[in-house]
């Protein structure tokens, strides 16, 4: 599955995870999306969205 907002563009970042000692390794910050339907032009869509958009309302279910 896409790791990719359709609404937004919200992707995959990298970043560094720093223990106690400060001893550093290389992660990633993921977004959390969903595959939800959604009404696009009056038709019933499968797309992957956030859920930043989905509680924002950017995005009509069905």
């Amino acid at each position: 599955m896409s790791k990719v907002c359709e609404i937004c563009g919200k992707h995959p970042v990298a970043g560094r995870s720093i223990s106690h000692s400060h001893r550093v390794t290389n992660r990633q910050f993921r977004p959390n999306i969903q595959r939800v339907y959604c009404v696009v032009d009056g038709h019933r869509r499968k797309m992957n969205v956030c859920t930043t958009c989905l509680k924002s309302g950017k995005v009509a279910r069905s």
